[in-house]
Formats: C-alpha cells, sequence, structure tokens
C-alpha cells in the first residue's frame, strides 16, 4: 500500500500523472476543418464532413515517431477494418507539420486511416493541450474520444500511455452500432 501511494505522490510531483480530459461524455464536439494525410497524401479533414458518415473516433496523441504514438498508430491500423464494419471512422491528429503528417500516415498509420494537424484552435476546443510541471509543452494529450453521428461525445479515454486506446473507443463503437441495430 504504501508502495502504492508513493507512485501516486511521484506521479503527481514528477507531472506524469495522466491529465483529465475537460470534454465530457453527452457534450457537443467542436466541429473543425483542417489540413490531414492518408496514405502520403494531403486532403482536407472536415469532422462535420465525416460525421454525415458515421461515428469518428478522434484521437489526439503527442508526436509522430515517438514510441508511444507510433505503437499506437500501429495499433488503430491494425484494427481499422474493424472499425469500418462499424461504419467508424478513425482519426488520428497531432499538432505535427503536414510533412511529418503524410510520412505518418503511411510508415506508422499503414495507410489504413488519416491523420489531421491539430491547429491551436482545435488543441483548445477539445482541451487536450499536454502541460507538465504548469507548462505548455506544445503537444497534445493523448485523448480519445467516440463521437456519435448527432456530433455528441459518447466515449472519452485520456491516458498518456498508448495501450487502451483502441479497445476502448472500439467497445465504444460498438455500443453504438449495437443501439442502431
Amino acid at each position: 500500500m504504501k508502495r502504492y501511494v508513493c507512485a501516486a505522490i511521484a506521479a503527481i510531483v514528477f507531472g506524469t500523472a495522466p491529465a483529465a480530459a475537460e470534454l465530457p461524455v453527452g457534450a457537443k464536439a467542436p466541429v473543425f476543418a483542417t489540413k490531414g494525410a492518408l496514405a502520403g497524401k494531403e486532403f482536407g479533414f472536415n469532422l462535420r464532413a465525416a460525421l454525415a458518415k458515421g461515428p469518428v473516433v478522434l484521437y489526439f496523441y503527442p508526436k509522430a515517431f515517438t514510441q508511444g504514438c507510433t505503437l499506437e498508430a500501429h495499433a488503430f491500423a491494425k484494427a481499422t477494418p474493424e472499425f469500418e464494419k462499424l461504419g467508424a471512422t478513425v482519426v488520428g491528429i497531432s499538432n505535427d507539420d503536414i510533412t511529418t503528417l503524410k510520412k505518418f500516415s503511411t510508415e506508422a498509420c499503414r495507410d489504413k486511416f488519416a491523420v489531421a494537424s491539430a491547429t491551436p484552435a482545435i488543441v483548445d476546443a477539445y482541451d487536450v493541450r499536454l502541460v507538465r510541471a504548469g507548462k505548455d509543452t506544445g503537444l497534445t494529450d493523448r485523448t480519445s474520444y467516440v463521437i456519435d453521428q448527432s456530433g455528441k461525445i459518447v466515449m472519452v479515454h485520456s491516458d498518456l500511455s498508448y495501450k487502451d486506446h483502441v479497445s476502448l473507443t472500439l467497445a465504444a463503437v460498438k455500443k453504438l452500432a449495437h443501439k442502431r441495430n
């Protein structure tokens, strides 16, 4: 017990505790348009247009080509056929530049899903600014949102560990599909 309390205190002091997402389940997802990349090609991503096709898994990640972000992209790429079967669109989003996103969309995302550029307005709207020791890191926090077709947030998971983001978002999408049937 003492060891767990010490670990929790260390996480708070050293800023390694996961930040809580501020947009709650039930909130209306802020709509936006931005530049993105899919299979190495640049395109315009529009959340409203994506929602017209079905639910959207919008997952924010800190930085392309870092270990956790690459492993998370691989996991989403592997699960993309299952998301598609359920009618959902997966979009990764970070504040990386478009050149980096084009490369990441091919190498890490394996041409399976799009990644998009998080403008400062998008970062603020979704409250995903990664702050450590009271200072803005210039990165986005690792936060996943599942947004239903009406634009309502139905699931939020904010944790710097990439490990549960795919399974939790997939479970939420499955639950949405079950409600439709």
